[in-house]
This record gives structure tokens, sequence and C-alpha cells, in this order.
């Protein structure tokens, strides 16, 4: 619900104006996949290549965000969209800030991706799909939560008992089960050069 009494306040420093600041452009880029594809492995490597190339960044993580942001959210299928919502409208927020914004989320429904897509500009979205197969996954299963899933004693497991919609026209397509990590962040750095993300 809107209230009218609460309006936009336009400030005087732009979004162009803090990317010229940063001398590079801002951008989401939006890691999907199951649970032990890759994502937030693959979104630390890039994210130390960044910062050496002296781009200002900012990682979120699916459960770094579930101790603060959404820690009253649960893993119902209705939770999971809202995890989404409030993490697309930070990301949006640090997007106008100028930043390289990195967000590693399992975000399983393809109408959530969409909504974050459509928060920010134009170009500012890149989904990067972890196209990790899932036996793959659970052969990694860092916390063991394939194997509790499998036993019955975790509910709404993406890829288990619960769906994962894979994109269809993602930016990016990694398969880390084929490639290791520095082939892939080799991969996203090329995209962000060529797209003028970062020079």
């Amino acid at each position: 619900m809107k209230d009218e009494n609460v309006i936009w306040h336009q400030h005087a420093i732009s979004k162009q104006d803090r990317a010229e600041q940063k001398k590079h452009k801002p951008c989401v880029l939006w890691f999907t996949g199951l649970s032990g594809s890759g994502k937030s492995t693959v979104a630390g490597a890039l994210e130390h290549a960044l910062n050496e190339l002296n781009v200002h960044t900012y990682l979120l993580d699916g459960d770094n965000v579930r101790h603060g942001l959404c820690k009253d959210l649960s893993f119902t299928d209705e939770d999971r969209q809202e995890n989404i919502r409030r993490v697309g409208e930070v990301a949006k927020l640090m997007v106008d800030a100028g930043l390289v914004v990195l967000s590693a989320f399992i975000s399983p429904f393809s109408a959530e991706r969409k909504l974050v897509r459509e928060l920010v500009g134009e170009g500012e979205f890149v989904e990067v799909f972890l196209d990790t197969p899932i036996d793959i996954c659970e052969t990694r299963d860092p916390k063991g939560l394939y194997l509790k899933a499998r036993a019955g004693e975790i509910k709404n497991f993406t890829g288990i008992d619960s769906d994962y919609e894979k994109p269809t026209s993602a930016e990016i397509t990694l398969n880390t089960g084929e490639n290791s990590i520095s082939e892939s962040v080799e991969q996203l750095i090329t995209y962000l050069k060529a797209n003028g993300v970062i020079s």
C-alpha cells in the first residue's frame, strides 16, 4: 500500500554523477542457480578480481541477508519471493549509489528475477545462470542440505521438493562442473568489459 503523503525526493547528485566519480558503470550481476552450483564462490572470486581493478562493488549473499534484512522470513514460496523483493530493492539503491552489485541467490522463480530486472535501468541487470547439474551440486553439498532434504528433514528445498525455473535468456551461463572458478571469472570480466561496465 502506498501512502499519498510519501513523496520521492529527487536529490541533486545523480546516479550518473556517482558513476563518473567511480569511473565505471553501475549494475547488478544476479547469480542464480541451485544450492551448491557455485554462486557465492564465483561471485566472491569476481568481487576480488574487480577490487583489484579498482571497481567499487558490494556482494549480497543469500545466507548473509537472512541474518538481518530477511531474518523474519521462512522458506515458503511466499517468503522466498519477499526475500528477493527486499534484496532487489537494496540492489536498486546500491546501483543508484554507483556500485557494481553482485547478488548470489537461488532465486528459483523467473517472475522474481524479472521483478528485480525491472527495478533497475536498461542494461543494468545481468543475469548469471549457474547451470551446474544437480548431481554435481549434491556431491559438493557443503552444508549437508541435500542429504537433509532427501531424508525429509528440510521441506521446500529447491531442486528436491521445490521447483527451480531455469532462466531462458540469461546474459551469461556458467557451468562450474566443467569450468574452473578462474575461467568463470574470466568470462564475467570479458562480458563486463565488452558491455562497457568496466574499462
